[in-house]
């Protein structure tokens, strides 16, 4: 596995490969919590229930085999990225056990006293095999098993993590939609002070 530093500041991209179960190559937590530290302490206005509804709303306005116009959301464009692997069993939100330490060393970034009390969102995508309906609910799952690994056994404070599935909608290789590059997870830093309610409503962290 190759860990990749995009030089911005707040987020984090889990690429989620289905295929392989190679053992993956241990991650320095400690750098990635530097990499996710330091981000503006703006609120941000975007919530994650208007992130899914905006994905179900370009499938109804746009509908079609492959999404004609990809979803862009400006406020997270700027924030920062630190990328590794996540494996899943094929077509499911299984974790494969190859990725337990990979977790486990995103849990330990987590923990890092620096990035304390930075809110998160888990953001699920998938390649184009599969119809841009169920792509939206497996994509779900999966950030969701991502955010669930994290709290449990991981012990990462469920208030500080919120998981969106984006399905298809926003391929990172829009030329190869069935490529293994589109199935990714993606964890990105919202900004300090800033959790996340049952229903998915902001405020401030204690």
């Amino acid at each position: 596995m190759k860990l990749q530093h995009i030089c911005r500041v707040g987020a984090l991209i889990l690429a989620a490969a289905v295929t392989g179960a190679t053992a993956q190559q241990a991650i320095n937590s400690g750098q990635m919590a530097t990499s996710l530290a330091g981000v503006s302490d703006t609120r941000l206005s975007l919530t994650g229930a208007q992130m899914r509804q905006a994905v179900l709303d370009n499938i109804l306005n746009y509908p079609g085999a492959l999404p004609p116009r990809p979803l862009t959301f400006p406020q997270l464009e700027n924030l920062a990225q630190f990328i590794v692997e996540v494996d899943f069993d094929f077509n499911s939100a299984v974790i494969k056990p190859s990725s337990y330490r990979t977790i486990g060393a995103i849990a330990d970034a987590l923990h890092n006293p620096i990035l304390l009390g930075y809110g998160f969102l888990v953001i699920g995508h998938t390649d184009s095999v599969g119809g841009r309906q169920y792509n939206v609910g497996l994509s779900q799952r999966r950030a969701e098993a991502i955010r669930d690994a994290l709290i449990d056994p991981f012990n990462v404070n469920p208030g500080v993590l919120e998981a969106v599935g984006m399905g298809e909608e926003q391929l990172r290789d829009p030329a190869h939609p069935t490529s293994g590059v589109n199935r990714r997870v993606q964890l990105i830093n919202v900004g300090k002070k800033f959790c996340f309610g049952r229903s998915g409503e902001q405020f401030v962290c204690q």
